[in-house]
């Protein structure tokens, strides 16, 4: 017969590999072990898939025989291999066995095992004959794991240790660390030393509390991993700081705050704010003229002090921002380009993408802050420049508030929590809009491109043949040789140049507007990539309280544990509505600075065709 469950509770799957449930479905299991408290089966739709194994209740059908069916044992122990466990090892005197308990007649004690005097061997052991065992008694340290079966708790499992990044594949880059270079040390505890203003923060609990008695159950249940250990939520280290597993010395100045505004939560505004232009690209070589490249000049406004990078050194700070910051969307860095990469046009498409890209990084009150992207603004190119960049470098790839670590140095307001409906509620509309917006902008970010061809060619060709016609008509006149004439031909003539220069104006103008509108949609693109996997965390750290709160009801866990899911849970919401926040901030400052800057450009070029036209018109006053 199959193995069925009935559903306890309704389930909405969040990620590949698993089902949705609805409550009282009965569902078809593929097997009854759990694998880290998921289960395998079949819906009432035909769906197969995972879903947690605590949302289910499994059905189980009586075993026909003489005798009454064994008692199954607690549910949480349904893992247990079905050869059952080893037996324990020999009790003390004080222990009372059943009367049926007969000792293997093999059993020997060790040559050097000397048993107290009141101590009687197993095999001559002999109860009381008043001693009689309850029917469902369990020796003392049933419930505790036995030798070699040892099952894993319920949700355990510590997420896979992160690989490392590719080796930096460049002539300034070594294989030397921080603690290589002169004047580096390391605490005990593996910090750099001289570091000030530093402490521990973990969420993880504080010493193990007391066995509850048998009756206590509480404390019996946990919030469950998620099966899918390449999901965000898992990777971003989201998962390990919402279950209380995160830990790690926190500096005053790696500290994110987030404040209350008049909107809602936001980002803390960087007290130095900064701006950075790019300009003047070069090409250089190295290598005695073997390898090319194009080298950037980036003057930041808060030191004054040019510096000049390369496109790999921005790839490189994108990496390590995107690794670093799992809740903050770093702006994409515009495409690369496997050919034409010192073409002018290209050349000139890059710069601009990066000025976009800049202008995003500073204004952003996290980003702009960090260490990794000051170093990489000030630190000086070239001679000495190489080892210090060499050694910043090293430094950012060494960050340990990275993953779980990272929401350690998030700081909210006290006493602030959120009403965790009504977030989901702001992050399921944001969601929405994001999904519109992308639609949108990629429609007009076609049309735009479509448009900016048909103006370069389509366009040109069409007045240029206007002109044409038009001079065509002049010489035909001049056939006449009549000297009234003359004022009407050359008029013409004009007027054929005129509609030429109006096609080389149509030519032209998409470099002035459309060119900087798909600028800025390509940005705004890569803000849109970003935002699914921001969402995707906050939603498994609100699955996660939802999952806390329903074990507090059914009295599985304690409420101080559940209540530590729901602080660290308003964490990562406040962060998320921050940077949500945040995005809608510059979004409405950009999208206004380039539509104004759009119809600006739009109102010249109209006004150079009207003052074409108004030229060839005044050519006939005097016909």
């Amino acid at each position: 017969m199959a193995l069925r469950a009935r559903a306890l509770y309704d389930f909405r799957s969040e990620n590949p590999g698993e089902i949705s449930l609805r409550e009282h479905e009965v569902l078809s299991l593929c097997s009854e072990r759990d694998i880290e408290g998921w289960l395998e089966g079949v819906n009432s739709r035909g769906d197969r898939g995972l879903f947690p194994a605590s949302y289910v209740q499994v059905l189980r059908a009586p075993e026909p025989g003489p005798g009454p069916a064994p008692d199954a044992g607690p549910a949480r122990y349904a893992n247990v291999p079905p050869g059952g466990l080893e037996p324990l090892p020999a009790p003390p005197a004080a222990f009372q066995p059943p009367s049926t308990f007969q000792a293997p007649s093999s059993f020997q004690p060790p040559s050097s095992f000397q048993p107290p005097s009141s101590f009687q061997a197993l095999s001559t052991f002999q109860p009381p004959s008043a001693f009689q065992a309850p029917s469902s008694f369990q020796p003392p340290g049933a419930g505790l794991p036995l030798a070699g079966a040892a099952p894993q708790p319920y949700g355990g499992g510590s997420p896979g240790s992160q690989g490392s990044d590719d080796d930096w594949d460049d002539e300034w880059d070594d294989s030397s660390t921080v603690a290589d270079e002169p004047g580096a040390s390391l605490d005990p505890d593996g910090s750099s030393a001289g570091a000030s203003g530093r402490y521990r923060l973990s969420t993880a609990p504080g010493p193990a509390a007391p066995h509850p008695p048998p009756g206590a159950a509480k404390s019996s249940a946990t919030v469950s991993r998620n099966l899918n250990r390449f999901s965000t939520f898992v990777k971003s280290g989201g998962e390990a700081f919402v279950l209380g597993e995160a830990s790690g010395f926190v500096r005053d100045g790696d500290k994110l705050c987030v404040v209350l505004g008049p909107h809602g939560p936001e980002w803390q505004e960087n007290p130095y704010p900064f701006r950075c232009s790019i300009d003047d690209p070069t090409k250089q070589t190295k290598f005695k003229g073997m390898k090319s490249y194009i080298a950037y000049r980036l003057v930041p406004t808060h030191t004054r002090a040019p510096v000049y990078r390369r496109y790999k050194h921005f790839d490189w700070l994108y990496a390590r921002l995107a690794q670093k910051f799992p809740v903050i969307s770093v702006p994409h860095l515009p495409e690369k380009q496997a050919t034409g990469r010192f073409d002018e046009d290209f050349i000139a498409k890059r710069r601009r993408g990066l000025l976009w890209w800049m202008d995003h990084m500073a204004s952003h009150p996290v980003l702009a802050r960090c260490d990794a992207f000051q170093h990489f603004l000030t630190c000086p190119s070239g001679g000495d420049g190489e080892r210090a960049w060499k050694q910043g470098k090293r430094r950012a790839e060494r960050d340990e508030m990275v993953g779980a670590s990272f929401f350690l140095t998030l700081s909210t307001p006290p006493a602030a929590a959120l009403d965790l409906q009504e977030v989901e509620s702001r992050v399921d509309g944001f969601r929405s809009f994001t999904r519109r917006m992308d639609d949108s902008a990629l429609q007009l970010a076609h049309t735009a491109t479509e448009f900016a061809r048909k103006q370069a060619t389509g366009f040109r060709k069409e007045y240029q043949k206007v002109g044409q016609a038009l001079r065509g008509l002049g010489q035909a006149f001049e056939l006449d040789q009549q000297a009234f004439s003359a004022g009407l031909n050359q008029a013409i003539a004009f007027t054929g140049d005129a509609y030429d220069a109006i096609g080389e104006l149509f030519a032209e103008q998409p470099r002035q507007d459309l060119d900087p509108v798909m600028d800025l949609l390509a940005l705004y693109q890569g803000h849109l990539a970003n935002f699914p996997d921001i969402i995707h965390v906050q939603k498994g750290a609100l699955t996660k309280v939802k999952e806390s709160r329903r074990h507090v009801e059914e009295g599985k866990m304690e409420a101080q544990k559940a209540d530590g899911i729901l602080e660290r849970c308003n964490t990562i919401s406040y962060a998320t509505l921050a940077e949500i926040h945040h995005f809608h901030r510059v979004r409405v400052r950009d999208f206004r600075a380039q539509m104004q800057h759009f119809l600006q450009q739009q109102i010249l070029f109209f006004q150079k065709v009207t003052q074409r036209l108004e030229e060839a018109l005044h050519q006939y006053d005097s016909v």
